[in-house]
């Protein structure tokens, strides 16, 4: 291979990551702005992981819900996250992913209950699991659950 196919693909490398970097950032920031508007919306919804609902309380009915929420890694924070591994510390682009997830499984788990007409959303847990991709970095699901209730 001669010098010039090693200095275009180094080039062709590094556009990538940059393009890989604007389209994820601006990706990313529309999510936050649209989650924003979103629990705006939702926020008259009270969300609690309290078990036990309070004796005073004149309760409905209870459902139970769920919403999960998948948000795949780009090339550019697998990227990031290589070279941070290597040397240790927190991996941030990792940390945005994971609240980028929980706030829109949230916001679904919310947009339910708002169906069944509930005020509430009690006992709220949540759980994640890692989607390990073979030729890509993968991805994140988080899933949120709770019990509905409508309250008299």
């Amino acid at each position: 291979m001669n010098n010039y196919a090693v200095f275009s693909n180094i080039i062709i490398g590094i556009i990538l990551l940059v393009m890989a970097f604007i389209t994820g950032s601006i990706i990313e920031y529309r999510h936050f702005i649209r989650l924003e508007k979103d629990e705006l919306m939702l926020s008259d919804i009270m969300v609690t992981d309290l078990k036990r609902i309070p004796d005073n309380w004149d309760v409905g009915e209870g459902v139970l819900i769920c919403a999960s929420t998948v948000i795949a890694l780009d090339y550019f924070k697998v990227w990031i996250a290589g070279w941070k591994s290597m040397i240790g510390g927190r991996i941030q682009t990792y940390e945005t992913l994971l609240e980028r997830a929980r706030r829109e499984s949230i916001v679904r788990l919310l947009k339910e209950a708002r169906k069944l007409d509930a005020q509430a959303v009690w006992n709220l847990r949540i759980e994640t699991s890692t989607i390990a991709g073979k030729y890509n970095g993968g991805g994140i699901e988080v899933l949120a659950y709770g019990t509905a209730l409508k309250i008299r």
